[in-house]
């Protein structure tokens, strides 16, 4: 028997994989999408969203791009950056080819063009081109950061034709100011908060319910616990809970207790707020 069974659950609710149906509407994430789509359904141009390790960057962008996926007005495209060894071309051959450029070329000189006239098709058609780029803070390059001024030039008569958001860890505010001139076109910009103490039962309650329990599977003192040893960080939130589901399947206790939450936040190396 998994924990899963014992807890009758249809699956992990705590899994790290970024799946957008697990997205939890706090009020930091609402938030959050409210800005980006203002900036994208006003084609602001650029903007900017910069959060610490495990706190939904990643599961906010794929919730965005699922927004956006469903309403025929625009054009989106997401990329996660995985290494930063990329060059310019490579992102913009990238870039092209995910808004639709049949067979872009390898050279910027034969990209930018095809680019250009993508972009316009989707202007006269009255669809937004929309670009989405996670894990942005790996983009460590000048040269780069100059590719993106020149896609934001990229213009129809007083309409831009290109919405540019960069999602990263906070060093991605350090990697832009590397070209000055795209510091100041920075459009919107802002912080991805962790969750509120008040927040976290809520959100575990949630991922229970997704995967298909209705009741309590913590206790209220416990709710408290994990938020302290998580510090409202998500990503932690998830590993601390599914390592409480699995200690209470152990040890045959059907709902998590302080005790086992402390177990688990000592096993874990994690040390509880004041």
């Amino acid at each position: 028997m998994s924990y899963e069974a014992f807890f009758k659950l249809k699956e992990q609710p705590f899994s790290n994989a970024p799946e957008s149906r697990f997205f939890y509407d706090s009020r930091q994430h609402s938030e959050a999408l409210v800005r980006l789509m203002h900036a994208i359904d006003t084609m602001k141009g650029l903007s900017v969203m910069v959060g610490e390790i495990g706190c939904g960057k990643t599961l906010l962008a794929r919730k965005l791009l699922e927004t956006l996926e469903k309403d025929n007005r625009y054009e989106p495209a997401l990329m996660v950056i995985v290494h930063s060894e990329i060059t310019a071309e490579w992102l913009l051959k990238k870039i092209a080819a995910q808004l639709g450029v049949k067979d872009p070329g390898d050279k910027k000189a034969v990209i930018l063009p095809q680019l250009y006239e993508r972009l316009m098709e989707l202007y006269d058609q009255e669809r937004k081109a929309v670009v989405i780029i996670d894990e942005a803070n790996m983009l460590l390059t000048r040269e780069i950061f100059e590719e993106f001024r020149g896609l934001l030039n990229l213009e129809a008569p007083g309409h831009k034709l290109l919405s540019i958001n960069l999602i990263g860890l906070p060093e991605l505010e350090q990697n832009i100011a590397l070209d000055p001139p795209l510091q100041q076109r920075i459009a919107l910009k802002f912080t991805l908060q962790s969750l509120q103490e008040s927040d976290v039962a809520e959100y575990i309650k949630h991922r229970v319910a997704i995967a298909g329990c209705q009741r309590d599977l913590f206790t209220g003192g416990a709710y408290k616990k994990i938020f302290h040893y998580s510090k409202g960080i998500p990503r932690l939130i998830n590993t601390v809970c599914d390592n409480c589901l699995l200690e209470g399947y152990l040890i045959k206790k059907d709902t998590v207790d302080e005790d086992i939450v402390d177990g688990v936040g000592s096993d874990l190396g994690l040390k509880p707020s004041a």
